[in-house]
C-alpha cells in the first residue's frame, strides 16, 4: 500500500515567518517542510509538499492525490472558508483527509470559523502552531496502520 501524503498549502503560507508572526510564529514554510519530512521518515511516509496561491491549483492537486497517495494533510488557508470547490474535490477524495489550521480559527474574526474543509476531512488540527503538521503526520500514520473493520 501506498505511504504517500500530499502535504498542501494555500495561499499566503509562502510568507510564514514574515506575515503576523504573533499569530503564525517565525517559522517559515521550508522550516515546516523540513520538519514533515523528518516526522514522515520516522513513520515511513512518503512525502508530496506543495503550497499555492491559486485556488485551481490546490484543486488539481487534490485530484492528483486521489490517484497517487495514500493521505492528504492539507492547510488551505483562508481558502478554508470560502471554498466550496475545494470541498468538493476533498469529498471525492477516498483517502484520509486531516485539516491543519496553525492559529486557532475559532478565537479569531468570525468569517474564519467556519470551514468547508472541516466537514470532508478525518480530522481536523487548528491552534497548534506548526505543531499542527507534524499531529497531522501522526494521525495519518495510525489511520493507515489501522486494519479496516
Amino acid at each position: 500500500m501506498s505511504r504517500s501524503v500530499y502535504v498542501i498549502n494555500g495561499p499566503n503560507l509562502n510568507l510564514l515567518g514574515q506575515r503576523e508572526p504573533h499569530i503564525y510564529g517565525h517559522r517559515t514554510l521550508a522550516d515546516v517542510e523540513a520538519e514533515c519530512r523528518r516526522v514522515a521518515a520516522q513513520f515511513k511516509l512518503q512525502i508530496e509538499f506543495h503550497q499555492s496561491n491559486a485556488e485551481h491549483q490546490l484543486i488539481d492537486w487534490i485530484q492528483e492525490a486521489r490517484e497517487r497517495a495514500a493521505a492528504i494533510v492539507i492547510n488551505a488557508a483562508a481558502l478554508s472558508h470560502t471554498s466550496v470547490g475545494i470541498h468538493d474535490a476533498l469529498a471525492a477524495c477516498a483517502i484520509p483527509v486531516i485539516e491543519v489550521h496553525i492559529s486557532n480559527i475559532h478565537k479569531r474574526e468570525a468569517f474564519r470559523h467556519h470551514s468547508h474543509v472541516s466537514s470532508v476531512a478525518s480530522g481536523v488540527i487548528v491552534g497548534c502552531g506548526t505543531q499542527g503538521y507534524q499531529l497531522a503526520l501522526q494521525r495519518i500514520a495510525t489511520l493507515l496502520d489501522t486494519p479496516a473493520t
